[in-house]
């Protein structure tokens, strides 16, 4: 896997560059970042998933700084599109910004079990179905995610 991968609004359109064939894996030519729409599309998807955290699980969303409509914070929501454009293959403007993520540090404060890993990812999954990711790029995304969801439980359940 490329070094790159391991290391506002949902009204925002971009046309997401899917695959032509149903087998693509990311290259250094060819990132998730590239066939997400670049940073705007990629920053559409943090978006996208902090709405549906907001609209479907509310546990989860109370974990996050809140704004005063109750909604997760647009600066968080920014942080984390940062991110994303960064582990996703794109500039690395969180680094620049925050240092490295350092992911589990980040998140060793909340528990995150089982249930909380399985909501982090509905919401992903929310937002990759209302940004249109299909196919293998949906699939390699799906596994990215979930395997890093899965790092980041910190608490038995």
């Amino acid at each position: 896997m490329p070094p790159a991968l391991l290391r506002l609004n949902t009204a925002m359109s971009t046309q997401l560059k899917t695959p032509a064939s149903d087998d693509w894996i990311p290259s250094m030519e060819d990132m998730p970042f590239h066939r997400l729409g670049g940073e705007e599309g990629v920053m559409a998807l943090a978006h996208a998933f902090y709405d549906a955290m907001d609209e479907s699980e509310p546990a989860l969303a109370r974990l996050h700084v809140l704004d005063a409509a109750g909604k997760v914070d647009p600066g968080l929501r920014q942080r984390f599109g940062l991110f994303l454009i960064g582990w996703l293959g794109g500039p690395q403007h969180y680094v620049e910004r925050h240092g490295h993520p350092r992911l589990r540090m980040r998140h060793g404060q909340v528990p995150v079990d089982t249930a909380m890993r399985d909501a982090w990812l509905r919401c992903m999954h929310q937002a990759l179905d209302a940004r249109g990711v299909t196919g293998g790029v949906r699939r390699f995304l799906e596994e990215r995610f979930s395997y890093t969801a899965d790092f980041l439980r910190n608490s038995e359940g």
